[in-house]
């Protein structure tokens, strides 16, 4: 008897479509697979440079603070519960990537957010990993209906 092979399978055993074979990869018949535009690569950088300067608890937690209204650093010390120097580092590198705005006003230096874009992808991504975490405990996605935001 003769045995036929399929990319390693004997004939008569399951074989199970492998996406990282693009000749068993199936496109679902409604979605569009044209390719979208590349943008451009100085874009794709300063948006990645963007990302890293986001990419720290205490960061992502004063782009939260700073969402609805500007805050100086003792505010945002009293808020987050982070010794003012670490405040202070974090801020730095936000205003040094752009994500915030600082103005002096007398002792004092006010910061506010330089745009509504950041406090979207920060809201975003917070909500996104508390969906996530609320799926890995097992808790109950539907939450009514009702949208949820990252105070």
């Amino acid at each position: 008897m003769v045995r036929v092979e399929r990319h390693g399978v004997a004939s008569g055993q399951s074989s199970a479509p492998r996406p990282d074979r693009p000749e068993d990869h199936v496109h679902s018949p409604d979605r569009d697979v044209r390719p979208v535009p590349v943008r451009d690569q100085r874009v794709l950088h300063d948006a990645g440079e963007l990302l890293r300067a986001l990419a720290a608890p205490v960061r992502i937690a004063i782009v939260l603070q700073l969402r609805t209204s500007e805050r100086c650093v003792h505010e945002l010390v009293d808020a987050l519960g982070v010794a003012q120097p670490l405040i202070s580092q974090h801020l730095r590198v936000l205003k040094s990537a752009g994500v915030v705005f600082g103005e002096r006003h007398g002792r004092e230096v006010m910061y506010r957010l330089v745009d509504e874009h950041l406090a979207h992808i920060v809201v975003d991504a917070a909500t996104h990993a508390e969906e996530t975490a609320r799926a890995r405990t097992g808790e109950d996605a539907d939450d009514g209906g009702q949208e949820t935001e990252t105070a």
